[in-house]
């Protein structure tokens, strides 16, 4: 989510349907890297183990049963509950600020602020470089581009990786698993994100228009 917030005007991108995508992909990888949860076949995962002690993840954890579940309905049902937990540990963490706000001037509300560290930044680098420059990614940096191009999600994010045809192709590129893994590691993580993204990402968000 740090990397889809806007801190020049308080925006999170791809607010709804995008951001559920990107942040349930995201639970679900992130569990299946720390072998938390296992994939069932192709389309299936289950979870093994003991919870994870990080709440987020936990909370995540949690909606996986023990038999296999269909990926694709618990990136949607993962992804539904991870906002406001999501957001809150980033305000928590001082990544983001709450301030107060009117809504119209009458109704008290709150926006949102960039917060006073520089994690935003350092993880926006490594992906920029990737999709912009051709730069080798690690694989962390490339699991980032894979949920943010899978959940179309790249677009909205304009301001700080210019929008493209290239920038789209290379960003399905990293869905594949196409970008250069070498190190064992990393071959494992370009596996990994590529079934998630081929099986549980709802195609509606893959038929949105690409770009001329």
């Amino acid at each position: 989510m740090l990397l889809l917030f806007n801190p020049r005007d308080g925006t999170i991108a791809g607010e709804g349907l995008p951001l559920m995508y990107t942040l349930g992909g995201a639970m679900l990888t992130e569990l299946a890297l720390r072998k938390n949860i296992e994939l069932d076949g192709k389309r299936s995962v289950r979870a093994v183990g003991d919870a994870p002690a990080d709440p987020l993840l936990g909370g995540a954890w949690d909606r996986i049963p023990s038999t296999a579940r269909g990926m694709r309905s618990l990136v949607v049902d993962i992804g539904t509950r991870s906002r406001e937990t999501t957001l809150n540990r980033l305000v928590d963490r001082g990544e983001i600020r709450r301030v107060p706000h009117r809504f119209l001037g009458l109704f008290p509300t709150h926006a949102l602020e960039g917060g006073d560290t520089d994690t935003r930044e350092r993880l926006l680098g490594p992906v920029r470089a990737a999709l912009v420059d051709g730069a080798a990614a690690d694989g962390r940096t490339a699991a980032l581009i894979a949920l943010l191009s899978a959940s179309n999600s790249l677009p909205a994010m304009h301001a700080d990786i210019p929008w493209s045809g290239g920038i789209y192709t290379r960003g399905k590129e990293f869905e594949r698993g196409e970008w250069g893994a070498k190190a064992a590691s990393d071959i494992i993580v370009a596996s990994l994100v590529a079934q998630v993204v081929s099986t549980a990402f709802a195609t509606t968000l893959a038929t949105l228009a690409r770009p001329d």
